[in-house]
């Protein structure tokens, strides 16, 4: 069992208990936090507290981490947009609208339910609710995505994401009228001191660059392409609404009158990786799903 401890800061005064918990770490549901603080894993200053307790600050929190359950991840059939797969590697074109992996609470419906009904050797290095995920794109961003069949791709392609040879590009529909042609962003990321549920730019956060190219102007939006130097939470969408233009549809960064999107207008299109047997280098490219695309034609008619 793992012991994790916390002093509660002065802007988490006042907040929940499992609130302050759930935010401290992005797998941690805030109704597993609660269950924990039920079966008496949570200590407050020493003493065990309820779900409802509201945070004093320099509350000294204990939390007794229990040893993740071994969860069978069911395989479900689905109609993967599968690009390329061979004995050692897939790439997947996600949707928009499906998460990735399992969590405790929600085992079914993610792209790790599908992939294990489509193949059944997949790397074991990320846990039962995690097979073969090298790197992953958020739910409402649609686009490729890589995954590992055996643990000896799955160290290969971690590797290449560290060393930052992995090719990640993006094309976004933003806010606002970007003036100048290309930009670099490089600024850190790490927890919003102000929301623990979300990132934000922050002086002692993790080094994260964001390259990006206008690809075309329009009355209020713009369409651009990043691509990733890093692979920080949230990256792009925070990166660009530091700079002013934040994504069109994004429910957590962007404003709230904006385009009529299911999520952020973001799709991971291109993705580029050496293939951990051959050495070859392998690039693939996704079109634009539908709903960008049809933004992109509303956009170009009341231009």
């Amino acid at each position: 069992m793992e012991k994790m401890e916390h002093i509660v800061l002065d802007e988490q005064r006042g907040d929940r208990i499992d609130k302050v918990i759930s935010g401290l770490d992005d797998e941690w549901s805030r109704t597993q936090v609660q269950q924990w603080i039920k079966d008496g894993a949570v200590l407050v200053n020493g003493k065990s507290v309820k779900t409802n307790y509201k945070c004093s600050i320099n509350d000294h929190i204990e939390i007794s981490i229990p040893d993740p359950e071994e969860l069978d991840v069911i395989p479900e059939e689905m109609d993967l947009d599968i690009y390329y797969e061979d004995k050692d590697v897939l790439v997947v074109n996600k949707p928009r609208g499906m998460v990735v992996h399992p969590a405790p609470g929600h085992l079914t419906g993610t792209l790790v339910n599908g992939l294990m009904a489509h193949c059944k050797d997949l790397s074991g290095i990320n846990g039962v609710l995690r097979p073969g995920i090298v790197h992953r794109i958020d739910k409402d961003t649609s686009g490729l995505l890589m995954v590992a069949k055996n643990d000896m791709a799955h160290e290969s392609l971690v590797n290449q994401l560290v060393e930052k040879t992995v090719t990640r590009k993006y094309k976004a529909i933003v806010h606002g009228i970007i003036p100048h042609d290309y930009g670099t962003i490089d600024a850190p990321l790490g927890r919003d001191v102000k929301d623990r549920q979300s990132m934000a730019v922050v002086d002692n956060g993790k080094h994260a660059v964001t390259h990006f190219q206008v690809v075309e102007r329009f009355k209020d939006f713009t369409f651009v392409e990043c691509q990733l130097e890093t692979g920080r939470t949230h990256q792009i969408r925070v990166h660009m609404k530091y700079i002013g233009y934040p994504l069109a549809g994004d429910p957590k960064y962007g404003p709230k009158k904006t385009l009529n999107i299911n999520g952020q207008a973001l799709h991971a299109g291109v993705l580029g990786f050496i293939h951990p047997r051959t050495q070859e280098y392998l690039e693939f490219e996704a079109p634009l799903p539908e709903d960008m695309e049809y933004l992109l034609s509303l956009l170009r008619n009341n231009h």
